[in-house]
């Protein structure tokens, strides 16, 4: 398969992952972690038929990184998950996006590099983009009060955004490891961390499973994360890093578009100018420019 072709396949599996999840009357925590067992022996699987086995010595040498990584993006999902259940998917996507703000931010601080005035521009249009997706300024203009707001989905979704930027910053940290091999590791590693917590905060005895529940819960974990990983990660070794940056905007911009059209959940002009604002902000702060820009 094409890799361009594989790429899109897998941002547009991305992108519809909030329907799916949507309709899933189960705990996020649920969800997360059955997505996670699901995805990891899913990639263990095609790693088997293809006679390609996790490198011990590698996952040895990052082997800490690697678990706590694992753990946020466990609780990175039960964010997200959550986040759908207090505002559109739009939003809580749009707000999940933040993540290469939050990463541009911290980037000073934690990897030394240097904030550019083309960033900070970006910084800070994505953030008066977050105000306006939030819908405070539209509720204000309304004589609403706060509980009119979705401020908890948009929190939530900003939460899962934050969780996402360190697993990126602490990726960069990893020293001489496939992006297979991290990846099998870290959604072992969350599994892990969710079983526990699960177990600690859902009570087993009053869940609902449906054939329909389970259905979706197949799809959303091997459909939507072990084949879409297997597709992405088949395809960036191919392209350049900007065509990846590019098709990666696929994602949120389908799961707006999906939220207006199955979900009716639709979004007033401030709205939207503040989805173009976060999208066009990160999709600019991830382009190659001058050394001084």
């Amino acid at each position: 398969m094409n890799a361009k072709i594989k790429i899109i396949t897998a941002m547009v599996t991305f992108g519809t992952i909030g329907i799916f999840v949507r309709y899933i009357p189960l705990p996020s925590s649920i969800i997360a972690l059955v997505r996670g067992v699901l995805a990891t022996f899913f990639l263990f699987a095609v790693m088997a038929c293809g006679n390609r086995w996790p490198d011990k010595a590698a996952i040895t040498r990052n082997l800490a990184l690697l678990l706590i990584s694992g753990a946020l993006i466990g609780f990175n999902w039960i964010l997200l998950f959550e986040a759908y259940n207090y505002t559109s998917v739009a939003v809580a996507t749009l707000c999940y996006y933040l993540a290469p703000v939050f990463v541009i931010i911290a980037s000073p601080f934690v990897l030394g590099e240097k904030l550019t005035a083309r960033k900070t521009l970006c910084v800070i249009a994505a953030l008066v983009g977050m105000v306006l997706v939030s819908g405070v300024i539209q509720n204000y203009v309304r004589g609403g009060n706060t509980e009119d707001l979705n401020l908890t989905g948009v929190l939530l979704g900003m939460g899962a955004g934050a969780l996402y930027a360190t697993i990126i910053l602490i990726n960069k940290k990893l020293k001489d490891i496939s992006s297979y091999d991290t990846t099998v590791m870290q959604l072992a590693a969350a599994s892990i961390v969710l079983v526990p917590y699960c177990l600690l905060t859902v009570n087993m005895g009053v869940l609902e499973i449906t054939p329909v529940s389970v259905a979706l819960l197949l799809i959303v974990g091997i459909v939507h994360t072990g084949i879409a990983y297997v597709l992405y990660f088949g395809s960036i070794k191919e392209l350049p890093a900007q065509t990846v940056a590019i098709f990666s905007y696929i994602d949120p911009i389908l799961a707006v578009l999906l939220s207006a059209l199955l979900l009716k959940e639709n979004m007033d002009m401030l709205s939207i100018l503040g989805a173009v604002m976060i999208l066009g902000s990160t999709f600019v702060s991830e382009m190659k420019g001058d050394s001084n820009d």
